[in-house]
């Protein structure tokens, strides 16, 4: 990120812009796919290439603890500036090292399975947020196959005795604190010499469309997987094969820019949105269209049109269960609305990067909200809102929901926006790029006069079977 960026970072607002948007907006690769093909490549058979992978804090610290353990990770010329593949080479797992895991939960919850195997100790350490977030389920689960795991509690630092295998079995845990604990398993279980079977037994598991990211990575990796039972999941032992695939952009990433179109009035769109996909932020789609926005998926990606202005984002009753990562910049939006929004489903965020629901509620509190956290989410009242500075938490989520805010809210600014380079490299300059790409204003013309036939019907199918909704005009 550029060190010119200042801190507290001014956030954009509407007022500043030319017009109603009309953005392009190209992201970079998923976070949550780079990282699982990382680990599978780093344990596969032979050399693997990730093509278009993300390079963010999260993903430079993961491609670095895998070379702490033993795999070769270079650059592969991409043919675009910047744009560099990578090429695994897997080695002999070995011990001896240390992981920082910064605040990414693939890292310090991903790893240590992967660490069990090596042929010695590993210890683990993050931020000093990381060591409130929870790791108890795959502590206990390594523990109980057999690894020996010093820690002081169910939290970082932990030191990891890797023994050159394990025989594997069966694990019961409860994952209901995050999905990642199932995935940590199952991505390694395959070089269990007696497989792995998995079992959650607790409340609903959140984040459920993670899950089914990493069986279906793991599949494409050659990986026998049963998951036909509910919360049980089976990963026959074998080899993982090479890999060479392309990382789909990182659709909850798309939510703050989709929801400028909101906010701002006018249309932006995600180029290469995925048809089908097991990414979560793909659910942005439904809740975008929830809040009054003309939502398009089409062949060239996703078009969101907003109107912008009073009035133009609805408020919502919305269960957020498996889309977690959403919650900042839908309740920025809902702070906006025309009305109440509630948010359910999301009392794991309490255990994210910071407790994102207290946080949440003080931030928009903070610009004159109301916002009331709830057992399982938050229950938010539009308000007149009045530009103030923002915490980010080190949060990267909060850290964007911040900036929808300041979109709408004037004299609006946002502390440690840096913080944003966790899965989107310079947030800022993307930011300031989108807004910059906006229609011009054409000068009104009278109308026709007052229509004799019949109205039009708001939300009719076009011919291509898309919703529509009538245009309500740029509102500066």
């Amino acid at each position: 990120m550029s060190d010119s960026v200042p801190d507290p970072w001014p956030a954009p607002s509407v007022a500043e812009l030319a017009g109603p948007l009309d953005a392009v907006v190209r992201l970079p690769g998923s976070k949550s796919l780079t990282n699982r093909f990382l680990l599978l490549a780093a344990l596969a058979e032979d050399d693997s290439r990730l093509r278009a992978p993300l390079r963010s804090r999260d993903t430079l610290l993961m491609a670095a603890g895998l070379r702490t353990l033993g795999a070769r990770i270079e650059d592969l010329p991409a043919g675009q500036p910047g744009q560099d593949d990578w090429h695994i080479t897997p080695g002999r797992l070995t011990g001896g090292g240390r992981v920082e895991c910064g605040l990414a939960g693939t890292v310090m919850r991903f790893l240590p399975p992967v660490a069990a195997l090596a042929d010695g100790p590993v210890l683990f350490d993050g931020d000093e947020a990381a060591r409130t977030r929870p790791m108890g389920a795959v502590i206990g689960a390594l523990r109980s196959l057999g690894v020996q795991i010093d820690a002081s509690g169910d939290h970082l630092p932990l030191t990891v005795h890797g023994r050159r295998g394990l025989a594997g079995g069966t694990v019961t845990l409860d994952a209901s604190a995050s999905s990642q604990f199932v995935s940590a398993l199952l991505l390694m279980g395959a070089r269990c010499a007696g497989g792995l079977t998995v079992v959650h037994e607790g409340p609903p598991l959140p984040s459920r469309p993670h899950i089914e990211m990493t069986v279906e990575v793991l599949r494409d990796a050659g990986v026998d997987v049963d998951d036909a039972d509910p919360d049980r999941w089976r990963v026959e032992p074998g080899g993982i094969h090479p890999l060479d695939v392309v990382i789909e952009p990182d659709l909850t990433n798309a939510a703050p820019f989709l929801a400028a179109a909101l906010v701002a009035g006018g249309r932006v769109r995600i180029p290469d949105w995925p048809q089908h996909t097991t990414q979560a932020g793909d659910a942005i789609r439904d809740v975008l269209d929830m809040m009054g926005a003309d939502v398009s998926l089409q062949r060239e990606g996703l078009t969101v049109t907003g109107a912008g202005g009073p009035g133009a984002i609805a408020g919502i009753d919305v269960d957020l269960r498996h889309a977690g990562e959403l919650t900042p910049a839908v309740a920025a939006l809902a702070a906006l609305a025309d009305g109440p929004s509630r948010i359910r489903g999301v009392g794991h965020l309490r255990g994210h990067e910071t407790d994102r629901l207290a946080a949440l509620s003080a931030e928009i509190t903070r610009l004159g909200g109301q916002a009331e956290v709830l057992e399982d989410g938050l229950l938010i009242t539009p308000r007149p809102l009045t530009g103030t500075r923002l915490r980010s938490y080190a949060d990267h989520r909060m850290a964007t929901a911040g900036a929808v805010l300041g979109l709408a809210v004037p004299g609006t600014s946002v502390e440690d926006i840096a913080t944003t380079g966790k899965t989107l490299p310079d947030f800022p300059a993307m930011w300031r790029d989108a807004l910059s790409q906006t229609a011009p204003v054409t000068p009104a013309v009278p109308g026709p006069g007052p229509q004799t036939g019949p109205l039009p019907v708001i939300g009719d199918d076009d011919e291509d079977g898309q919703r529509r909704r009538p245009g309500r005009g740029w509102r500066a």
